[in-house]
Protein backbone atom coordinates (compact mmCIF):
# COMPACT_ATOMS: atom_id res chain seq x y z
CA UNK A 1 0.00 0.00 0.00
CA UNK A 2 3.05 2.23 0.70
CA UNK A 3 4.35 2.10 -3.01
CA UNK A 4 0.98 2.61 -4.05
CA UNK A 5 0.69 5.94 -2.05
CA UNK A 6 4.12 6.95 -3.83
CA UNK A 7 2.70 6.68 -6.90
CA UNK A 8 0.08 8.68 -6.50
CA UNK A 9 2.36 11.08 -5.05
CA UNK A 10 4.57 11.31 -7.77
CA UNK A 11 2.26 11.53 -10.17
CA UNK A 12 0.65 14.61 -8.50
CA UNK A 13 4.07 15.93 -8.35
CA UNK A 14 4.99 15.08 -12.03
CA UNK A 15 1.42 16.60 -13.46
CA UNK A 16 2.17 19.82 -10.92
CA UNK A 17 -1.73 19.16 -9.22
CA UNK A 18 -4.18 17.07 -6.45
CA UNK A 19 -6.63 17.89 -8.36
CA UNK A 20 -8.21 14.78 -10.64
CA UNK A 21 -5.59 13.68 -13.05
CA UNK A 22 -6.94 11.82 -16.59
CA UNK A 23 -5.52 8.80 -17.97
CA UNK A 24 -4.77 10.71 -21.34
CA UNK A 25 -5.95 14.12 -22.30
CA UNK A 26 -4.79 16.47 -25.54
CA UNK A 27 -3.10 19.08 -25.38
CA UNK A 28 -3.96 22.19 -27.75
CA UNK A 29 -0.90 24.32 -27.67
CA UNK A 30 -0.34 25.29 -31.12
CA UNK A 31 -2.19 26.18 -34.13
CA UNK A 32 -5.48 23.79 -33.70
CA UNK A 33 -8.15 27.20 -33.26
CA UNK A 34 -6.70 29.22 -36.03
CA UNK A 35 -7.05 26.00 -38.48
CA UNK A 36 -10.13 25.02 -37.55
CA UNK A 37 -11.65 28.09 -37.81
CA UNK A 38 -9.90 28.57 -41.29
CA UNK A 39 -12.26 25.29 -42.39
CA UNK A 40 -15.19 27.27 -41.28
CA UNK A 41 -14.34 30.69 -42.94
CA UNK A 42 -13.71 28.53 -46.28
CA UNK A 43 -17.02 26.49 -45.80
CA UNK A 44 -15.63 23.37 -46.82
CA UNK A 45 -16.15 21.66 -43.29
CA UNK A 46 -17.32 18.48 -44.40
CA UNK A 47 -15.45 15.40 -46.15
CA UNK A 48 -14.06 17.74 -48.99
CA UNK A 49 -11.48 20.64 -47.83
CA UNK A 50 -7.73 21.70 -48.16
CA UNK A 51 -7.36 20.32 -44.40
CA UNK A 52 -7.89 16.79 -45.75
CA UNK A 53 -5.66 16.83 -48.20
CA UNK A 54 -3.09 18.64 -46.27
CA UNK A 55 -3.74 15.87 -43.21
CA UNK A 56 -3.45 12.98 -45.97
CA UNK A 57 -0.15 14.40 -47.34
CA UNK A 58 1.55 14.66 -43.51
CA UNK A 59 0.70 11.04 -42.70
CA UNK A 60 2.39 9.98 -45.65
CA UNK A 61 5.34 11.25 -44.73
CA UNK A 62 5.01 10.32 -41.07
CA UNK A 63 4.57 6.73 -41.75
CA UNK A 64 7.09 7.11 -45.31
CA UNK A 65 4.31 5.29 -47.24
CA UNK A 66 3.01 6.32 -50.75
CA UNK A 67 -0.50 6.52 -49.72
CA UNK A 68 -2.61 7.95 -46.97
CA UNK A 69 -6.29 8.03 -46.75
CA UNK A 70 -8.71 10.48 -44.19
CA UNK A 71 -11.10 8.21 -42.82
CA UNK A 72 -14.04 9.28 -39.45
CA UNK A 73 -11.75 7.05 -37.63
CA UNK A 74 -9.59 4.01 -36.73
CA UNK A 75 -12.33 1.17 -36.21
CA UNK A 76 -13.77 1.99 -40.12
CA UNK A 77 -10.20 2.17 -41.29
CA UNK A 78 -9.26 -1.54 -40.17
CA UNK A 79 -12.70 -2.69 -41.90
CA UNK A 80 -12.11 -1.41 -45.16
CA UNK A 81 -8.14 -2.37 -44.73
CA UNK A 82 -9.70 -6.09 -44.50
CA UNK A 83 -11.62 -5.33 -47.42
CA UNK A 84 -8.89 -4.62 -49.80
CA UNK A 85 -6.62 -6.90 -48.24
CA UNK A 86 -8.73 -9.78 -49.26
CA UNK A 87 -10.36 -10.53 -46.39
CA UNK A 88 -14.25 -11.67 -47.29
CA UNK A 89 -17.98 -13.43 -45.40
CA UNK A 90 -16.99 -16.82 -43.91
CA UNK A 91 -12.90 -15.77 -43.70
CA UNK A 92 -11.02 -16.37 -40.60
CA UNK A 93 -8.56 -13.42 -39.71
CA UNK A 94 -5.92 -13.88 -36.77
CA UNK A 95 -5.55 -11.54 -34.53
CA UNK A 96 -4.98 -11.50 -30.54
CA UNK A 97 -7.50 -11.11 -27.86
CA UNK A 98 -5.27 -9.17 -25.79
CA UNK A 99 -6.63 -6.17 -27.73
CA UNK A 100 -9.03 -3.29 -27.44
CA UNK A 101 -12.55 -4.18 -29.26
CA UNK A 102 -12.33 -2.51 -32.19
CA UNK A 103 -9.69 -4.99 -33.57
CA UNK A 104 -12.06 -7.75 -33.40
CA UNK A 105 -15.25 -5.78 -34.42
CA UNK A 106 -13.61 -4.70 -37.81
CA UNK A 107 -13.06 -8.23 -38.52
CA UNK A 108 -16.71 -9.20 -37.79
CA UNK A 109 -18.14 -5.92 -39.62
CA UNK A 110 -16.33 -8.12 -42.96
CA UNK A 111 -18.48 -11.01 -41.82
CA UNK A 112 -15.16 -12.73 -41.01
CA UNK A 113 -14.28 -14.33 -38.03
CA UNK A 114 -11.00 -13.68 -35.44
CA UNK A 115 -8.68 -16.37 -34.77
CA UNK A 116 -7.25 -15.37 -31.25
CA UNK A 117 -3.32 -16.68 -30.48
CA UNK A 118 -1.42 -15.42 -27.35
CA UNK A 119 0.70 -12.59 -27.00
CA UNK A 120 4.26 -12.24 -25.81
CA UNK A 121 4.92 -10.80 -22.51
CA UNK A 122 7.41 -7.81 -23.62
CA UNK A 123 5.22 -6.78 -26.48
CA UNK A 124 1.62 -7.74 -25.34
CA UNK A 125 1.48 -8.04 -28.91
CA UNK A 126 0.56 -11.27 -31.01
CA UNK A 127 3.27 -13.64 -30.48
CA UNK A 128 5.26 -14.85 -33.70
CA UNK A 129 5.69 -18.07 -32.21
CA UNK A 130 1.77 -18.43 -31.52
CA UNK A 131 0.69 -17.40 -34.95
CA UNK A 132 3.63 -20.39 -35.89
CA UNK A 133 1.94 -23.00 -33.78
CA UNK A 134 -1.39 -22.58 -34.98
CA UNK A 135 -0.28 -22.33 -38.58
CA UNK A 136 1.70 -25.80 -37.89
CA UNK A 137 -1.22 -27.19 -36.90
CA UNK A 138 -4.31 -25.80 -38.84
CA UNK A 139 -2.58 -24.23 -41.96
CA UNK A 140 -2.44 -25.75 -45.15
CA UNK A 141 -1.79 -23.72 -48.78
CA UNK A 142 -4.30 -24.05 -51.40
CA UNK A 143 -2.83 -22.54 -54.23
CA UNK A 144 -2.31 -19.27 -53.53
CA UNK A 145 -4.10 -18.73 -50.02
CA UNK A 146 -3.55 -20.56 -46.68
CA UNK A 147 -6.70 -22.46 -45.12
CA UNK A 148 -7.52 -23.73 -41.92
CA UNK A 149 -7.53 -27.41 -42.86
CA UNK A 150 -10.65 -27.91 -39.69
CA UNK A 151 -12.37 -25.41 -40.82
CA UNK A 152 -11.73 -25.52 -44.25
CA UNK A 153 -12.15 -21.22 -44.24
CA UNK A 154 -9.46 -19.11 -45.79
CA UNK A 155 -7.01 -17.68 -43.52
CA UNK A 156 -7.68 -14.39 -45.38
CA UNK A 157 -5.46 -11.73 -42.86
CA UNK A 158 -3.20 -11.68 -40.06
CA UNK A 159 -3.84 -8.74 -37.88
CA UNK A 160 -1.74 -7.67 -35.11
CA UNK A 161 -2.23 -4.67 -32.68
CA UNK A 162 1.10 -2.60 -31.62
CA UNK A 163 -0.37 -2.42 -27.39
CA UNK A 164 0.00 0.90 -25.97
CA UNK A 165 2.65 1.83 -29.04
CA UNK A 166 4.70 -0.84 -27.92
CA UNK A 167 5.69 -2.73 -31.74
CA UNK A 168 5.13 -6.45 -31.93
CA UNK A 169 7.98 -8.57 -33.27
CA UNK A 170 7.47 -7.55 -37.06
CA UNK A 171 9.79 -9.17 -38.94
CA UNK A 172 9.14 -12.50 -37.41
CA UNK A 173 5.46 -12.05 -37.98
CA UNK A 174 5.82 -10.88 -41.73
CA UNK A 175 8.27 -14.09 -42.83
CA UNK A 176 5.38 -16.26 -41.29
CA UNK A 177 2.59 -14.91 -43.28
CA UNK A 178 5.07 -14.72 -46.41
CA UNK A 179 5.87 -18.69 -45.51
CA UNK A 180 1.98 -19.18 -45.28
CA UNK A 181 0.69 -16.60 -48.06
CA UNK A 182 -1.66 -14.58 -45.48
CA UNK A 183 -1.33 -10.83 -46.16
CA UNK A 184 -0.57 -8.56 -42.80
CA UNK A 185 -2.58 -5.46 -42.31
CA UNK A 186 -0.98 -3.76 -39.06
CA UNK A 187 -3.73 -2.13 -36.60
CA UNK A 188 -1.29 0.69 -35.57
CA UNK A 189 -4.01 2.98 -33.87
CA UNK A 190 -1.76 3.50 -31.15
CA UNK A 191 1.37 3.68 -32.11
CA UNK A 192 1.53 6.70 -33.97
CA UNK A 193 5.40 7.79 -33.48
CA UNK A 194 6.51 4.43 -33.03
CA UNK A 195 9.52 2.51 -34.82
CA UNK A 196 10.79 -1.07 -35.51
CA UNK A 197 14.20 -1.08 -36.67
CA UNK A 198 14.07 2.75 -37.45
CA UNK A 199 11.15 2.54 -39.69
CA UNK A 200 7.65 3.61 -38.42
CA UNK A 201 5.08 0.85 -37.47
CA UNK A 202 1.78 0.99 -40.26
CA UNK A 203 4.27 1.04 -42.90
CA UNK A 204 5.27 -2.65 -42.83
CA UNK A 205 1.99 -4.80 -43.69
CA UNK A 206 -0.05 -4.43 -47.15
CA UNK A 207 -2.03 -1.51 -45.64
CA UNK A 208 -1.89 0.37 -41.78
CA UNK A 209 -4.49 1.86 -39.57
CA UNK A 210 -4.33 5.00 -37.31
CA UNK A 211 -6.38 6.23 -34.75
CA UNK A 212 -6.82 10.27 -34.19
CA UNK A 213 -9.50 9.69 -30.98
CA UNK A 214 -9.67 11.85 -28.25
CA UNK A 215 -7.11 9.82 -26.26
CA UNK A 216 -4.71 9.22 -28.45
CA UNK A 217 -0.94 11.71 -28.60
CA UNK A 218 -2.67 12.75 -31.86
CA UNK A 219 -6.18 14.06 -31.81
CA UNK A 220 -8.85 15.09 -34.70
CA UNK A 221 -11.48 14.67 -32.30
CA UNK A 222 -12.49 11.41 -34.00
CA UNK A 223 -11.03 10.57 -36.95
CA UNK A 224 -8.19 7.47 -38.28
CA UNK A 225 -6.30 7.44 -41.44
CA UNK A 226 -5.29 4.18 -43.72
CA UNK A 227 -1.96 4.15 -44.98
CA UNK A 228 -0.28 2.06 -47.33
CA UNK A 229 2.52 2.11 -50.18
CA UNK A 230 0.38 -0.32 -53.04
CA UNK A 231 -1.12 2.96 -54.66
CA UNK A 232 -3.96 1.21 -56.26
CA UNK A 233 -5.06 -0.07 -52.79
CA UNK A 234 -4.67 3.27 -52.01
CA UNK A 235 -6.47 4.55 -54.61
CA UNK A 236 -9.23 1.93 -53.81
CA UNK A 237 -9.08 2.99 -50.07
CA UNK A 238 -10.60 6.45 -51.27
CA UNK A 239 -13.11 5.36 -53.40
CA UNK A 240 -14.57 2.57 -51.06
CA UNK A 241 -14.55 5.46 -47.95
CA UNK A 242 -16.00 8.15 -50.49
CA UNK A 243 -19.49 5.78 -50.87
CA UNK A 244 -17.76 4.52 -54.05
CA UNK A 245 -18.74 7.22 -56.08
CA UNK A 246 -17.54 7.53 -59.83
CA UNK A 247 -15.92 10.62 -60.06
CA UNK A 248 -17.83 13.68 -62.09
CA UNK A 249 -18.43 16.84 -61.73
CA UNK A 250 -22.35 16.55 -60.72
CA UNK A 251 -24.26 12.85 -61.25
CA UNK A 252 -24.03 10.59 -58.07
CA UNK A 253 -22.74 6.99 -59.98
CA UNK A 254 -21.81 4.51 -57.30
CA UNK A 255 -20.89 0.73 -58.64
CA UNK A 256 -20.33 -0.93 -55.53
CA UNK A 257 -21.04 -1.62 -51.87
CA UNK A 258 -19.25 1.63 -50.36
CA UNK A 259 -19.34 3.31 -47.30
CA UNK A 260 -19.55 7.11 -45.35
CA UNK A 261 -16.46 7.17 -43.56
CA UNK A 262 -14.70 10.07 -44.97
CA UNK A 263 -13.03 12.58 -42.53
CA UNK A 264 -14.72 15.79 -42.07
CA UNK A 265 -12.55 19.14 -43.36
CA UNK A 266 -13.07 20.32 -39.62
CA UNK A 267 -11.47 17.77 -37.96
CA UNK A 268 -8.58 17.42 -40.42
CA UNK A 269 -8.01 20.86 -39.76
CA UNK A 270 -7.10 20.29 -35.92
CA UNK A 271 -5.46 16.92 -36.32
CA UNK A 272 -2.84 18.97 -39.01
CA UNK A 273 -1.57 21.65 -36.18
CA UNK A 274 -1.62 18.15 -33.90
CA UNK A 275 0.44 16.71 -36.40
CA UNK A 276 3.05 19.63 -36.44
CA UNK A 277 3.46 19.08 -32.66
CA UNK A 278 3.79 15.23 -32.75
CA UNK A 279 7.71 15.40 -32.13
CA UNK A 280 7.36 17.84 -29.24
CA UNK A 281 4.50 15.38 -27.82
CA UNK A 282 6.75 12.26 -28.05
CA UNK A 283 9.89 13.86 -26.70
CA UNK A 284 8.11 14.87 -23.26
CA UNK A 285 6.10 11.37 -23.33
CA UNK A 286 9.68 9.64 -23.53
CA UNK A 287 10.83 11.70 -20.77
CA UNK A 288 8.13 10.78 -18.95
CA UNK A 289 8.68 7.04 -19.69
CA UNK A 290 12.29 7.60 -18.65
CA UNK A 291 11.08 9.00 -14.98
CA UNK A 292 8.29 6.33 -14.32
CA UNK A 293 11.06 3.84 -15.16
CA UNK A 294 13.26 4.98 -12.47
CA UNK A 295 10.81 5.74 -9.74
CA UNK A 296 9.69 2.29 -10.12
CA UNK A 297 12.96 0.66 -10.87
CA UNK A 298 13.34 -0.56 -6.88
CA UNK A 299 9.63 -1.05 -6.12
CA UNK A 300 7.44 -4.23 -6.79
CA UNK A 301 5.45 -2.41 -9.71
CA UNK A 302 6.85 -3.42 -13.39
CA UNK A 303 7.50 -0.66 -15.72
CA UNK A 304 6.70 -1.30 -19.18
CA UNK A 305 9.18 -0.79 -21.64
CA UNK A 306 10.43 -0.31 -24.93
CA UNK A 307 12.20 -3.50 -26.54
CA UNK A 308 14.94 -4.19 -28.56
CA UNK A 309 14.86 -2.91 -32.08
CA UNK A 310 12.06 -0.75 -31.12
CA UNK A 311 11.08 3.00 -30.13
CA UNK A 312 7.88 2.86 -28.37
CA UNK A 313 5.55 6.37 -28.06
CA UNK A 314 4.64 5.25 -24.75
CA UNK A 315 0.86 6.27 -26.20
CA UNK A 316 -0.16 4.69 -22.64
CA UNK A 317 2.04 4.10 -19.79
CA UNK A 318 1.86 0.15 -18.37
CA UNK A 319 2.66 -1.09 -15.32
CA UNK A 320 2.42 -4.66 -14.33
CA UNK A 321 1.34 -5.64 -10.63
CA UNK A 322 2.45 -9.05 -8.48
CA UNK A 323 -1.27 -10.60 -9.00
CA UNK A 324 -4.73 -9.56 -9.69
CA UNK A 325 -5.44 -8.89 -6.30
CA UNK A 326 -2.45 -6.22 -5.96
CA UNK A 327 -3.98 -5.34 -9.56
CA UNK A 328 -7.07 -4.50 -8.04
CA UNK A 329 -6.07 -2.77 -4.83
CA UNK A 330 -3.84 -0.41 -7.09
CA UNK A 331 -7.08 0.63 -9.13
CA UNK A 332 -9.17 1.26 -6.30
CA UNK A 333 -6.14 3.13 -4.20
CA UNK A 334 -5.30 5.42 -7.22
CA UNK A 335 -8.76 6.43 -8.47
CA UNK A 336 -10.27 7.40 -5.19
CA UNK A 337 -7.22 9.52 -5.06
CA UNK A 338 -8.61 10.91 -8.16
CA UNK A 339 -5.41 9.54 -10.02
CA UNK A 340 -7.14 7.58 -13.09
CA UNK A 341 -5.91 4.42 -13.68
CA UNK A 342 -7.45 1.36 -15.65
CA UNK A 343 -7.08 -2.62 -15.75
CA UNK A 344 -6.24 -3.20 -19.28
CA UNK A 345 -9.12 -5.08 -21.57
CA UNK A 346 -11.03 -8.14 -21.00
CA UNK A 347 -10.15 -10.56 -23.62
CA UNK A 348 -11.87 -10.73 -26.84
CA UNK A 349 -13.02 -13.99 -26.22
CA UNK A 350 -14.44 -13.64 -22.93
CA UNK A 351 -17.34 -11.25 -24.42
CA UNK A 352 -20.16 -12.64 -25.45
CA UNK A 353 -20.24 -11.87 -29.42
CA UNK A 354 -16.62 -13.64 -29.16
CA UNK A 355 -17.02 -16.75 -27.10
CA UNK A 356 -17.14 -18.90 -30.03
CA UNK A 357 -14.32 -18.07 -31.07
CA UNK A 358 -11.05 -19.98 -31.73
CA UNK A 359 -8.56 -18.84 -28.92
CA UNK A 360 -5.33 -20.92 -28.20
CA UNK A 361 -4.18 -21.52 -25.18
CA UNK A 362 -3.86 -17.36 -23.78
CA UNK A 363 -1.22 -18.18 -21.37
CA UNK A 364 0.60 -15.09 -21.74
CA UNK A 365 -2.61 -13.00 -22.34
CA UNK A 366 -4.13 -14.38 -19.15
CA UNK A 367 -1.54 -13.12 -17.13
CA UNK A 368 -1.01 -9.54 -18.34
CA UNK A 369 -5.01 -9.29 -18.36
CA UNK A 370 -4.56 -10.20 -14.31
CA UNK A 371 -2.11 -8.06 -13.76
CA UNK A 372 -1.38 -5.13 -16.60
CA UNK A 373 -2.35 -1.65 -15.54
CA UNK A 374 -2.43 1.88 -17.18
CA UNK A 375 -1.49 4.51 -15.83
CA UNK A 376 -1.09 8.73 -16.05
CA UNK A 377 -0.28 9.40 -19.63
CA UNK A 378 -0.88 12.48 -21.16
CA UNK A 379 1.85 15.16 -22.05
CA UNK A 380 3.27 16.94 -19.43
CA UNK A 381 2.75 20.28 -19.60
CA UNK A 382 6.70 21.35 -18.11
Amino acid sequence: MQEFKETISFIQNYYNTKEFIPLHEPRFHGNEKKYVMDAVESTFVSSVGAYVDKFEEMMEVISRTNKAIAVVNGTSGLQVALRLAGVSAGDEVITQALTFVATANAIAYNNAQPVFLDVDLDTMGLSPVAVENFLEEYGEIRGEACYNKKTNKKIAACLPMHTFGFPVKIEELLKICKKWKIPFVEDAAESLGSYYKDKPTGSFGELGVFSFNGNKIVTSGGGGAIVTNNLELGKKAKYLTTTAKKPHSYEYVHDELGYNYRMPNLNAALACAQLENLDIFLSKKRKLAENYAKFFENTNIKFKKEVPCTKANYWLMAVELENMEQRDLFLKTTNEAKVMTRPIWQLMYKLPMYRNCFKDEQKNAEFLEDRIVNISSSVPLK
